[in-house]
């Protein structure tokens, strides 16, 4: 036993002088986390947070798709205070995807590198569009710069175009000059579970979003630097370089199923099936346009059901709440399921399995609508009416609404047959394109809006505010005193931990210090 507990003293002993050796930075380090990763598993967490903004979110309901009429589970309001920078966040792991591509033989373009420019495109897009101003070149340097200055919404958007303009250029080198001396795992795209590791339908995906980009730039074809209208003739007459999404089979969307579950599923059906309920702005709009999408997305009112004896068949029993109404007015005409004013979200479509639909990110009605509204503005020449036409047609084809036959529609049990024929819609003169006029540019604006139905992130907002097209309801419901924002506010720890810097944006772009939901960015003006 004696000789046990010397032994013991000496490894215990050893063990305080082993650890008085090492540095004290070395406590700092992690064990447990691996220093060095292939790129193929840091693209994984990137390409899922490209899907940040899923379907039935908040943002859908900013974009007056659908109503919550009971406040525990939300509400409409628009009362919006300092945004998320987690952006951020998901860009230091684009700068270790490429290094890591880089330290494991990767050239100086590969399929990382040229991704990466795309995901700095899409990241900065949709913060910029947010808020204005941001943070660029001293961005993401950690204590090297921990109080970045802010860039102009202009310079943030010429980068955006430069690093889209890159990206197709490093994509066509990979694809057309492939380097078969070198199969290094840097040198090979993996893990890509959106497009299986195609590099060509990557660079369509990459030229569409280009497309969004330049259509967001509407307000600035006046601007010299930016060179809007050209840029996109550049693009569209060049097909060979710039390949864009040219069917649905193309689109970037997420898959979802019994693992990564569709928002709405069977496990929430009990809880809040009947606490969301259509908006006036989305649902009374299909109403208005006799449009086949309400009977699949939607469900009757039961109030028109039971009430007014009308059938799931007739279109009219299908009825929006204004996203303007007060919550309590809603939840008070939604208390009683057998007398509720307004349709709830079609429970047998978005409540029956995990897979639900599709997560569209960029898809392929909004690049005909782009390219209508390009030759609608009259920067590329062109048939607009005939993109105009495939943008509808492939938003009907998302839904499964044929061209000309019938639809099932079931509800409690019983199933309604529904002719639908696009030739007797499309002649409705609500829908027949009206020409390269204001009339015709609101049509395709709408269509679009119709089109990016719980898809596509803030892009209907996004539209909406650079158009006023559809015409959002505003109210008690949506709170700002009847005002629908321009803008978020920046994340508070930016007024916190860079005041100088943020200071100096906020005068530069608003001309004041007052970071205010209201005002007008560079974007806009």
């Amino acid at each position: 036993m004696k000789s046990f507990k010397i032994l013991t003293l000496a490894a215990l002993t050893g063990l305080v002088f082993s650890s008085c050796n090492k540095k004290f930075d070395d406590y700092g380090i992690n064990q447990n986390r691996p220093a060095q990763v292939p790129p193929s598993l840091v693209i994984g967490g990137i390409l899922s947070d490209l899907n940040v903004d899923k379907p039935w979110s908040n943002v859908m309901r900013w974009n007056q798709f659908d109503c919550c009429n009971y406040n525990y589970y939300g509400d409409q309001r628009y009362d919006w205070s300092g945004v998320d920078f987690n952006s951020y966040l998901t860009l230091t792991n684009v700068q270790q995807m490429e290094a890591e591509a880089a330290r494991l033989g990767g050239k100086t373009v590969n399929p990382y590198t040229a991704l990466g420019k795309f995901f700095r495109a899409f990241f900065y897009y949709r913060m910029s569009s947010l808020v204005g101003d941001l943070p660029l070149k001293d961005a993401n340097k950690g204590l090297n710069n921990a109080a970045p200055k802010y860039a102009s919404q202009k310079e943030v958007f010429v980068q955006i175009l430069q690093w889209l303009e890159d990206a197709n250029t490093d994509l066509s080198q990979l694809i057309n000059n492939p380097d078969k001396s070198n199969t290094a795992e840097g040198q090979a795209l993996k893990g890509d579970f959106y497009l299986g590791n195609d590099l060509g339908k990557w660079q369509r995906i990459v030229n569409s979003f280009h497309l969004r980009v330049l259509i967001a730039l509407s307000n600035k074809t006046g601007d010299n630097d930016l060179q809007v209208a050209a840029a996109f003739k550049t693009m569209y007459t060049n097909p060979a370089k710039y390949p864009i999404i040219q069917d649905m089979s193309q689109n970037l969307q997420y898959i979802y199923n019994n693992i990564n579950k569709y928002p709405s599923n069977p496990d929430n059906l009990g809880n809040d099936a009947t606490r969301y309920n259509m908006s006036a702005t989305y649902l009374n709009t299909l109403v208005s346009l006799n449009d086949p999408r309400a009977y699949i997305t939607a469900e009757p009112a039961t109030l028109q059901i039971n009430k007014n004896k009308k059938t799931p068949a007739d279109i009219t029993a299908y009825v929006g709440a204004p996203s303007g109404q007060s919550q309590e007015d809603m939840s008070s005409l939604m208390s009683n399921v057998d007398t509720a004013a307004y349709s709830v979200r079609s429970r047998s479509r978005y409540y029956s399995n995990y897979a639900g639909e599709a997560g569209v990110i960029i898809g392929y009605p909004e690049v005909c609508f782009n390219i209508a509204e390009a030759i609608n503005r009259g920067w590329i020449s062109g048939d607009a009416e005939a993109f105009y036409v495939a943008g509808i047609h492939a938003s009907m084809d998302y839904y499964g609404i044929p061209a000309k036959g019938n639809i099932v529609k079931s509800y409690k049990g019983s199933s309604d047959t529904i002719p639908v024929s696009f030739d007797t819609y499309y002649l409705q003169p609500a829908v027949k394109y009206q020409g390269n006029n204001a009339q015709g540019l609101s049509q395709i604006i709408g269509q679009k809006y119709l089109a990016f139905f719980e898809n596509s992130g803030w892009e209907a907002y996004f539209n909406w505010r650079r158009t006023g097209i559809p015409t959002f309801s505003t109210g008690a419901g949506t709170g700002n005193s009847g005002i629908i924002p321009k803008r978020w506010k920046y994340p508070d720890n930016e007024r916190t931990a860079n005041t100088v810097n943020w200071t100096a944006s906020l005068q530069s772009q608003f001309g004041s210090q007052t970071d205010d939901i209201n005002a007008s960015m560079w974007l806009l003006k």
